[in-house]
């Protein structure tokens, strides 16, 4: 009989010998922590409980040191078992006691089967094909050397520690495998963690793990068959049955399932539909159950059943998030949990063990990283390469786990030697992201390159556009769909018709009303020389789990089906913008370094950094809609709950993209404008948008007015633009900074431990020469488009049509600022492009955002300040209804 089938008999056992449970409960004097056979529910998430808290608690804290989440799982195991809290008095008799473990064995089972799904899931035969010559010699060193120094080792462990009753032939081949295999899955997460999946040796070490990862499990299994074969000829039906199951599974059945698939509609939209979820989890249980009954471990039949479903259009990622928290979060803890309850560290109480155990650890480890580093070497990869794909072919974690827990289940280990090799697994795994890093730091690495449009090659990187020059190439940042609708508004205002229309001459009316022909346009085309390119950078955040991984690994594949990308894509096309794409899965911390990898692959001048109101920026309540004007509808400001200190919602929430916004500003190296969507449209039905730009003066002024000069080219596009000047004054209102400060101190204390961290762009010092110089820069420029007698390219001078320009004298420029921003408001769609204006030498305006913040009642917290700049955020808290483009200037020109 089967493992799965003796452990559900066994429950099914333990709970027919019991009488039916008090229905009172805790009422009538039940204790829910001692264990009852005929109501196991109670202690089994007790057991849970503890057993998740431990394992989080562990993750937590290993992962500041950049271990994977095995290394927390297996030690939470251990701890949990007799080598540390089974010391503790009544411990395991009371939380794990011996009648509860067939129900904890058979969850875990469970999980083990749906995980080993996952990892066939996981194995893609295509990364093979990446330098197959390289890997196929990477895994053929990785397995020969390995398992010979293997089963050398097997030989003096099977005197020392081994009853004789255990075959010695079993022994050997299972040393050798133990030492052999690589734990592709582990493997897999660590080469996320430390972002080595788009390098060279991330794609050749998966490459040569996907061939080690399937003759590990094939010499396993032919270790499990022989060992629970009565006989040889048994052993035979056994290995012929197997063969004859993996040739059925993986061409008729996987055919089978790719039609219906297809049939379903599953593998063209890339999502499962509930009727194909229920034939992949009957796949995999029927599977396990076959591989049991036939004399080999479940867990083979849920490995074989992962490797028949197909990836085409994501449709693996898709089902992969639908089974994979439950199955890491609860169901693999348990598993590690129950393997610990059989580890005791205290067997290992003298010399002779932890001789054997150091020399397992070498064996294991040289044999490895000589087989592998030497392959690679040979193979044209140099030292430091060479010695990182050694280094990572020698990783152990859960699959090796599985095996020595398989070993102990099928009696060739006893607790001792399993305890030897968990702590051998234990070392190896923890060695090697430290051991990695050492051999192969961020400096020296070749990247393959993310995915990219193929239409599109990569460029050099462009020279920053400055006041004068003409933005042609734009990056988009895209990494929620709730941002392309901003997207889409903001590149609709840069979408250039095949000629810009300028007043043209007309000789009589009639020649404008003549039925003879098609009429006159009232204009003239002038075609414009400049074509507008746009960059889309999609950003899928890159996590623990193994649809993330799957991501990244598929990412050349999944930039045709992304949802995001093709909509943008469709949209550059109907508006006759050139579109390419590129989709990098990074972690959230590295999207700012992707942005500026983008835009010096392609040479951008501007990058667009829509922010909308997507979900994951947790928008507080909506405010009432403001009183609309006679031509305008009324629209709500859904930033409100977002920016304002007033929010019911946690000021926290809008830190972790403030983060990313700034980090952004202070590393990219190009122009950069931020788009705040404030509003449900961003055309009126006439499909007109107006702009009002207050010029203050300073690098990012000159910046928005340039691009507002840009915009205007576009015939539906209009701009009103004000140079506010600061005059003296001795009248402001006092406030009270105290009870100011007060309003923002919980604020203050929440991120505080994040400020230090992020960086940011500050004032400069406003010296004379600074100032002096930042002056005439400023008169230039405004002199430049506001002078009759001066002279423009031709679009350049139809947009100048479209833009009155005014000059405001004023004690209270923010105040003038949002009093014309109000106005406008009420009889236009309106969009606001400010400076970013928190660097050189733009003036502060801190003291007057306080006074209007107090007079209006409003604000934003101290980050989302930090992230726009005050001219920004007074707008913002004071309501205003409108959206807002936030410009900075590149720190390069």
């Amino acid at each position: 009989m089967g493992v799965l089938g003796k452990q559900v008999l066994d429950v099914a056992g333990t709970v027919a010998k019991r009488a039916a449970p008090a229905q009172a409960g805790i009422f009538s004097g039940s204790n829910p922590s001692v264990y009852n056979a005929s109501d196991p529910i109670q202690l089994w998430i007790i057991q849970v409980v503890i057993i998740i808290g431990m394992t989080q608690l562990l993750s937590l804290i290993l992962s500041r040191i950049r271990q994977p989440r095995v290394i927390a799982e297996v030690i939470g195991g251990v701890i949990l078992g007799p080598s540390i809290m089974g010391r503790i008095p009544h411990f395991t008799a009371t939380i794990f006691p011996t009648a509860s473990m067939p129900m904890l064995s058979l969850t875990s089972t469970i999980g083990l089967v749906l995980f080993l799904f996952l990892v066939g899931l996981e194995i893609d035969v295509r990364l093979i094909k990446k330098n197959v010559k390289a890997s196929a010699a990477i895994s053929i060193a990785g397995l020969v050397l390995p398992l010979g120094l293997g089963a050398a080792l097997a030989v003096p462990l099977y005197h020392e520690f081994i009853d004789e009753k255990v075959n010695f032939g079993y022994f050997i081949l299972f040393t050798a495998v133990a030492i052999g295999i690589t734990a592709f899955p582990v493997l897999c997460r660590i080469l996320t963690e430390l972002k080595l999946l788009d390098t060279t040796v991330g794609v050749l070490v998966l490459s040569a793990g996907v061939g080690n990862d399937i003759v590990g499990w094939i010499l396993l299994a032919l270790t499990v068959a022989l060992v629970n074969a009565s006989s040889g000829l048994t052993a035979l039906w056994v290995l012929l049955t197997s063969v004859g199951y993996v040739i059925f599974l993986l061409i008729p059945v996987k055919r089978g399932f790719r039609y219906l698939a297809r049939r379903t509609g599953s593998l063209e939209s890339g999502q499962p539909t509930a009727f194909m979820m229920t034939i992949t989890l009957l796949v995999v249980f029927f599977s396990a159950f076959f591989t049991d009954i036939i004399g080999v471990h479940p867990i083979f039949g849920g490995f074989l059943a992962g490797l028949i479903i197909p990836h085409d259009n994501g449709f693996a990622i898709a089902l992969v998030e639908k089974l994979e928290d439950v199955v890491s979060i609860l169901f693999l803890p348990l598993y590690f949990a129950y393997s610990g309850l059989r580890t005791n560290l205290g067997l290992l109480d003298n010399a002779i063990t932890w001789g054997y155990t150091i020399l397992i650890c070498v064996v294991a480890f040289s044999s490895k990283f000589l087989g592998c580093s030497i392959a690679a070497k040979l193979c044209g990869f140099n030292l430091r390469e060479s010695g990182a794909v050694g280094a990572l072919m020698s990783c152990k974690g859960l699959v090796e786990l599985i095996v020595l827990n398989v070993g102990l289940q099928a009696g060739i280990l006893d607790t001792r030697t399993f305890s030897m090799f968990v702590l051998h697994a234990l070392i190896l795994t923890f060695m090697t992201t430290p051991l990695t890093i050492l051999l192969y730091p961020a400096k020296y690495r070749t990247h393959a390159g993310n995915a990219r449009d193929p239409l599109v090659g990569s460029g050099a990187a462009g020279r920053p556009a400055t006041e004068e020059d003409t933005r042609t190439k734009f990056a988009i940042v895209l990494d929620k769909i709730d941002q392309l609708p901003a997207a889409m508004s903001l590149t609709q205002l840069l979408q250039r018709p095949f000629s810009s229309l300028t007043p043209s001459i007309s000789t009589s009316d009639e020649d404008q009303k003549s039925p003879a022909g098609p009429p006159t346009l009232p204009y003239t085309p002038i075609l414009s020389s400049h074509r507008i390119t746009i960059d889309a950078l999609r950003l899928i955040e890159l996590t623990n789990r193994t649809s993330a991984v799957l991501k990244s690994q598929e990412a050349d594949s999944l930039i045709h089906s992304d949802p995001i990308v093709s909509v943008f894509r469709t949209f550059g096309y109907l508006n006759r913008l050139a579109v390419s794409a590129a989709l990098s899965v990074v972690s959230f911390d590295e999207y700012s370094s992707s942005v500026t990898k983008h835009v010096q692959d392609h040479g951008s001048q501007m990058v667009l950094v829509p922010w909308s109101t997507a979900p994951s920026l947790n928008v507080g309540p909506v405010s009432e809609p403001a009183p609309a004007g006679p031509s305008t509808t009324a629209s709500y400001n859904p930033f409100e709950g977002l920016f304002s200190k007033g929010s019911s919602r946690d000021p926290s929430s809008a830190v972790v993209y403030t983060q990313f916004v700034r980090k952004v500003f202070a590393e990219t190296p190009a122009d950069i404008a931020l788009f705040l969507d404030r509003s449900s449209n961003s055309l009126d039905s006439s499909g007109r948008q107006h702009i009002l730009l207050p010029f203050f003066g300073g690098p990012d002024d000159r910046l928005a007015l340039a691009f507002v000069v840009q915009l205007c080219s576009n015939p539906a596009v209009s701009a009103t633009v004000v140079r506010i000047a600061k005059t003296e004054h001795t009248d402001l209102t006092p406030i009270d900074t105290i009870e100011h400060e007060k309003s923002h101190a919980l604020q203050s204390t929440i991120m505080s431990h994040i400020n230090t961290l992020s960086p940011d762009t500050v004032y400069g010092q406003r010296d004379t020469s600074t100032r002096l110089a930042s002056d005439t820069a400023d008169n230039i420029i405004w002199g430049r488009f506001t002078s009759p007698s001066s002279v423009h390219a031709p679009e350049v001078t139809d947009a100048l049509t479209r833009i009155t320009f005014q000059q405001e004298n004023t004690a209270h420029p923010l105040r003038t600022m949002y009093d014309i921003s109000a106005r406008e408001s009420r009889s236009k769609n309106l969009l606001v492009a400010v400076g970013r204006s928190r660097r050189l030498a733009a003036e502060s305006h801190d003291v007057e955002y306080r006074q209007l913040m107090t007079t209006i009642g409003g604000g934003v917290s101290s980050e989302v300040r930090k992230t726009l700049g005050d001219v920004a955020a007074a707008l913002v808290g004071s309501g205003t209804n409108a959206s807002i483009l936030v410009l900075q200037a590149s720190q390069r020109s």
